[in-house]
């Protein structure tokens, strides 16, 4: 039997936020199942990635702006600032959801990895994540 919440993440700065505490905190896991979660926004994504070393955290911000610049002279799309179309091409590179395993009532992510938040925009204000466990 599958069940299904949606979780408001707060606001958080541009980057890359590890927010696997919180989902947990946040979610009752079976012992034994998958838990998808699904980010409602275009202009952020989710990932799986390094928990251990936050300069993992600040080298995926780096690479992605090098990689998706802002104010090309050949976006249209420019209506909410110089961050609104990298925003969505970042959250098309990355992707809008993560499935995580669960086994003995754990997630069961590997030893050094962890769920971030890819928040792309300046001012992306508070997430809408839909969490379904199967």
């Amino acid at each position: 039997m599958a069940t299904q919440k949606q979780l408001i993440l707060p606001p958080h700065s541009r980057g890359f936020h590890l927010i696997t505490n919180y989902i947990l905190s946040n979610t009752d896991l079976p012992e034994i199942g998958v838990l998808h979660i699904f980010i409602q926004h275009t202009s952020a994504g989710l990932t799986i990635n390094e928990n251990a070393d936050p300069t993992v955290q600040s080298d995926l911000e780096a690479s992605f702006n090098h990689l998706v610049q802002e104010d090309e002279p050949f976006y249209k799309h420019t209506y909410e600032g110089s961050d609104d179309m990298p925003a969505h091409i970042k959250s098309s590179l990355v992707g809008s959801s993560v499935s995580v395993p669960i086994t003995n009532g754990k997630l069961n992510l590997g030893t050094w990895q962890g769920i971030y938040l890819c928040e792309f925009r300046n001012n992306g204000g508070s997430r809408k994540l839909v969490l379904t466990v199967f």
